[in-house]
């Protein structure tokens, strides 16, 4: 991260150097490069802040902070960021003993944990365009998200060491059920035992009251919750959370 910093730092450089005539940094150029020195300082703080639940109720990305974001989600910090998250997920896992009546369960999120959005977010500007949930579902009905590959990789782990997995979405039921199945299907998530989205019954209610509602029904059922993945606060939050809870990272929108 440091030599990307350091490489943007330097673009910001030439260009200012340019703007000024060449030859040797004027003053112009100097306060140049401290404004890209402070802005990358501040999108580092600002996502730090996200990803720790500290900036809430936020709707878009800083615009400030889009070229910061675009290098972070597609320059390799994200996904070395996710495996480490994961890696944690999977010694944790490994560590539980098991019984056999097949009630020790794992919850997993789907949007941007099972399945990936980046290429929606892409064109959204990384989060710095509003939400549109018209253009989501037309995208969502697609069914053409990739498997986050970390995720898909934990999710076989799971099932083949004898957990019930349950995938929860805070999707539409009515509207994106089929194409979501289908979806995940197609990107190698099978064997779980249930897909539980947002049905008629839940609309209208924030994502952390669904989710409690719907952890709260599966520990009624007699399930012991081990652990619950997601990338959202909104998944990690409320009642019924299971025994740990583990974020991922996802700076580019809020989902309350």
């Amino acid at each position: 991260m440091r030599m990307v910093w350091e490489v943007l730092v330097l673009m910001f450089l030439a260009i200012c150097t340019k703007a000024s005539g060449g030859g040797r940094l004027k003053a112009s150029s100097r306060g140049c490069s401290e404004a890209a020195v402070d802005g990358m300082s501040y999108c580092l703080s600002w996502r730090f802040g996200v990803e720790s639940n500290n900036v809430r109720w936020w709707r878009t990305v800083p615009p400030q902070c889009m070229h910061y974001l675009e290098n972070y989600m597609l320059g390799g910090q994200y996904e070395k960021d996710l495996d480490l998250v994961i890696e944690e997920v999977s010694t944790y896992a490994a560590g539980i003993v098991l019984s056999d009546d097949g009630m020790d369960a794992w919850i997993l999120d789907i949007d941007d944990t099972c399945l990936s959005n980046l290429i929606y977010y892409r064109d959204k500007r990384f989060g710095c365009d509003p939400y549109d949930p018209i253009a989501f579902k037309k995208w969502a009905l697609k069914g053409g998200c990739s498997a986050v590959p970390a995720v898909l990789e934990l999710f076989k782990k799971l099932v083949s060491s004898g957990f019930t997995v349950f995938l929860l979405t805070g999707r539409d039921e009515a509207t994106l059920g089929e194409a979501t199945m289908d979806n995940l299907h197609k990107q190698g998530y099978l064997g779980y035992k249930r897909l539980i989205m947002r049905s008629e019954a839940y609309k209208g209610q924030s994502a952390v009251v669904f989710k409690s509602e719907i952890r709260k029904e599966l520990e009624g059922e007699g399930y012991r919750i081990w652990g619950n993945v997601g990338d959202q606060w909104s998944d990690l939050s409320g009642d019924c959370l299971g025994t740990r809870t583990f974020k991922l990272p996802n700076p580019m929108y809020f989902v309350p």
